[in-house]
């Protein structure tokens, strides 16, 4: 029960990364609000939680748009009173991306309106209360896209690259306050909506043998947000956190 007495915000929390990371936290013990934009994930992934003897409540929320945000922050703070952990989870590539030469200008603002700008106020409407009360962590979400080059992904390396760099600044002007701030750079990973993409073919003919280990399930990256998001990475802020299967290091 690592994360007893805390409350948690998990965006995006109804599938893939963020179901897994909803279920965790539950199971460690905290108190989550599941903020998602789909109401049919939400409800399952609240289900879930509370029947297995978790708390748990579910906004659907929109993370580009800044009512929706404020009303999910409020939301948490009327239920139970505080936010010790913000995981800013919401994002992630779809099949419109491609070379800047070609991609549109839309899908790159798309991926700068609910990759840079869900993370940006998130973190902007969270981190008040938590200096309020003394301290909390941020543990937001980046990919190893990057870190390193990919094809046919422009649009969303750029706003993934804008939050690394938000993580870091944010490290580096809230620590006085006790706020860590990190962030978790996945390599390919099995969530619904890329195995949906895959259709009939098996987990393990995804990819290729740049994932040293395999590719990587949800929850092993739920894991590593948990780290980050416990006391046990009390010392640890400004990180960005690879759990890519050994792909960067080739």
């Amino acid at each position: 029960m690592r994360l007893e007495g805390k409350v948690a915000i998990v965006t995006g929390g109804g599938a893939g990364i963020g179901r897994a990371t909803v279920d965790l936290f539950a199971r460690e013990g905290a108190r989550v609000v599941i903020a998602e934009y789909d109401r049919d994930t939400g409800q399952t992934a609240l289900d879930a939680v509370t029947a297995a003897g978790g708390s748990a409540i579910f906004v659907q929320t929109d993370v580009s748009d800044e009512a929706q945000m404020a009303a999910m922050v409020g939301a948490a703070m009327d239920t139970w009173g505080r936010i010790d952990i913000l995981h800013n989870n919401v994002g992630g590539s779809t099949e419109n991306d491609g070379p800047i030469h070609s991609v549109s200008n839309d899908e790159f603002w798309l991926k700068m309106k609910v990759d840079v700008f869900g993370t940006w106020l998130g973190c902007r409407l969270v981190i008040p209360h938590m200096i309020a009360q003394g301290g909390g962590a941020i543990v937001n979400m980046t990919s190893v896209n990057a870190i390193i080059g990919a094809r046919n992904r422009n649009a969303y390396a750029a706003a993934k690259g804008a939050v690394s760099s938000l993580t870091r600044a944010l490290a580096v002007q809230y620590g006085r306050d006790g706020i860590r701030v990190n962030a978790v750079a996945p390599g390919r990973t099995l969530s619904q909506r890329v195995m949906a993409r895959q259709g009939t073919r098996a987990a393990s003919d995804i990819g290729d043998d740049s994932h040293l280990l395999g590719l990587i399930e949800p929850e092993e990256v739920a894991r590593s947000v948990l780290y980050l998001a416990t006391g046990e990475s009390s010392k640890v802020t400004g990180h960005i956190l690879v759990v890519d299967s050994g792909l960067t290091v080739q």
